[in-house]
């Protein structure tokens, strides 16, 4: 299976000399679904800021679809937020003053795509996700499932070949987010790579793998458990 992100031997030092990542490896495989599970501070987020191009590693070596981070341009690296990698935060960063399909076709915006193809891929990723019915609609009529749904439709507009979710369910009730976590298999079912970040260890255990972490460190991977890559 192709490699999409791979982490070796990472380590990340904040300044002042505080660590988040001490020495992790970890693949994550075309057409994956992987938790990365460990409670606040254990240095999750700060994998994925890594995986996604967000941030730099203090030591150690990131790449994604092959490509060694340290060794690309500023360019290529938006290039690929804005070509390769969908993100999803727990908060869920729409404009309020904006209709659900004005805030997916946002994600198209740095691609030179002209409004009205990008409101009409906007309005098919949108149905997508089970939202046809809502395209009109800003975020202030809108449930916190059906947010984040909108918040996951922004971050695949692109067609990208690898989501980033930090915490989806995370400002969410049990309802919603079992609706978010379908749509991800879902999704993951159609093809795309998904890594999901959380704390919540029954989120975690919906996932067919699940990478757990803490004090910076991998302390388990099912993977490895069922003999696959990790």
């Amino acid at each position: 299976m192709t490699e999409m992100i791979t982490a070796s031997q990472v380590g990340k030092v904040y300044r002042g000399g505080v660590p988040a990542l001490t020495d992790v490896s970890l693949t994550v495989r075309k057409g994956e679904l992987v938790a990365i599970v460990g409670p606040s501070g254990s240095g999750k987020s700060t994998l994925l800021h890594l995986m996604g191009t967000l941030d730099t590693p203090t030591s150690g070596t990131v790449r994604v679809l092959g490509l060694d981070l340290s060794e690309v341009s500023d360019g290529t690296l938006s290039a690929m937020r804005a070509h390769w990698i969908g993100f999803v935060f727990q908060q869920f960063f729409l404009g309020a003053t904006l209709s659900a399909v004005d805030n997916v076709a946002q994600g198209l915006v740095y691609q030179g795509v002209p409004r009205g193809r990008r409101r009409r891929r906007a309005a098919e990723v949108l149905d997508r996700v089970g939202l046809g019915h809502r395209l009109d609609h800003r975020p202030a009529r809108m449930s916190g499932g059906e947010r984040q749904r909108v918040a996951i439709a922004r971050a695949l507009v692109a067609d990208p070949a690898i989501v980033l979710a930090d915490e989806p369910t995370g400002n969410l009730d049990s309802a919603s987010g079992a609706v978010v976590l379908d749509l991800l298999h879902q999704l993951n079912r159609e093809g795309t790579t998904i890594v999901v970040i959380t704390h919540d260890t029954d989120v975690a255990d919906r996932l067919p793998r699940r990478v757990r972490i803490r004090d910076g460190a991998v302390v388990a991977d099912s993977a490895a458990v069922s003999g696959g890559a990790g």
